[in-house]
Formats: C-alpha cells, structure tokens, sequence
C-alpha cells in the first residue's frame, strides 16, 4: 500500500512539473515547441514568419526531444526506485505507468484542453484557426507514438533493476 501511495505522489508531482516545463516556456514563445503543432498550424505560421526546422529527424527536435528522454529515463529511475521497484517487472512497470499518466495527461488535458482554448500559445498568425487548435485526432495519434516511445525508456530502466537490484 505503501508503494501506491508513494506512486500517487510521484505521479501528482510530475504532473505539476511536466506542466511547468511545458506551459512555462510556451507562454512566453509558442514557437519555441513549434514542432508539436499541427502541421496546418505551422504552414500558416511560416507564411508570414522566417521557417525553422520541424521535422522529426532536425537537429533542432532531435536535440530537444533526445535531452527529454534522457532527462525522463533518469528522472523515473529514481521515481521507480522510490516507489519500490526491485526488479525487472517492478521497474518496468512503474516507470511505463508513470511515463503514461504523464503521456495521456499531455493529450488529454493539455493538448486538448489548454492547448485548444489558451489564445496565448497560439502562434502569431494562427490566432483565428480555432478549428486547427482543435484537432483532437492529431494530439490522440501523437499520444500513441509517446505511448510506443515510453516503452524504450521503461525496457531499460527495467534492465537496470534487474541487474543492479
């Protein structure tokens, strides 16, 4: 019981501080997460603003995104030792619930909740396509790639609990 306890803390935190991290930075310049707009979103925005790079494989994303997994595998290591984790199957399991409460959270709440209605991070140009802000598909499908992409960290989290615990 104890260890659920410690897991529901955890999970809260985390969601305080992944909103934080995330509407902190978007408040004061959406195009600074640029790449996670929707694609219409961002033609829109670049046909009266200087274009960057989007794409998946930029170095640019790839650096962003790469210090956020890197950060996440470190960050639930330690949550998942907190919570209990002893073994492969613990920290696997932990880690990935966490990584989900988080990865859901960011689509349903964030996403398609903040995300749609909070004119403040739409990027300038784009104020108007209120539609676009809306797509729900477009977040849910991105839900299901964080989903998938969890399982790297979590797999090796649950690799190092089971050789060093």
């Amino acid at each position: 019981m104890e260890s659920w306890l410690i897991f529901a803390i955890e999970a809260v935190v985390l969601l305080l501080f992944f909103t934080a991290v995330i509407l902190i930075p978007l408040a004061k310049n959406p195009v600074w997460w640029i790449h996670d707009y929707p694609k219409d979103i961002q033609e829109e925005y670049f046909k009266t603003h200087e274009r960057v790079p989007t794409q998946m494989l930029s170095a640019t994303v790839l650096i962003k995104k790469g210090f956020a997994v890197v950060f996440a595998l470190i960050l639930l290591y330690f949550l998942a030792k907190w919570a209990g984790a002893y073994d492969f199957t613990s920290g696997f399991a932990v880690s990935y619930a966490l990584w989900s409460v988080i990865n859901w959270y960011d689509c349903f709440i964030l996403d398609w909740i903040v995300f749609a209605r909070w004119k403040k991070i739409r990027l300038p140009g784009t104020e108007q396509m209120n539609q676009a802000y809306h797509q729900k598909k477009y977040h849910f499908i991105r839900a299901l790639y964080g989903a998938v992409l969890g399982l790297l960290p979590s797999v090796i989290i649950g690799v190092i609990f089971s050789f060093y615990h």
